[in-house]
């Protein structure tokens, strides 16, 4: 879990503390599994056209792999342009 989400809960109570990091570490393996499965079913759909043997053929493999890397690079750079926007809209205490 990143800390700097940790910055406002310094003045709870050490098991409220605990239970918010239990949550934000839950909601942050709940985002990361529905990515993945976005990732998988679009891929999937977009690259699969039947089912004629139990392998990929080269260019089902192919278009798997350059789907899968778009897509992670797009969510990367999603997730940095965020942290960008939120950090501009920090305020100082």
């Amino acid at each position: 879990m990143d800390k700097s989400m940790l910055g406002d809960l310094d003045a709870l109570p050490e098991e409220d503390k605990l239970r918010m990091t239990a949550m934000i570490d839950q909601l942050q393996v709940r985002d990361s599994l529905r990515m993945y499965n976005s990732l998988v079913e679009r891929c999937f759909t977009d690259c699969v056209d039947t089912f004629r043997r139990k392998t990929l053929d080269k260019q089902e493999e192919t278009c798997i792999r350059r789907c899968a890397e778009k897509f992670l690079k797009h969510s990367m750079r999603v997730g940095m342009r965020f942290a960008e926007l939120n950090q501009g809209a920090a305020t100082p205490d």
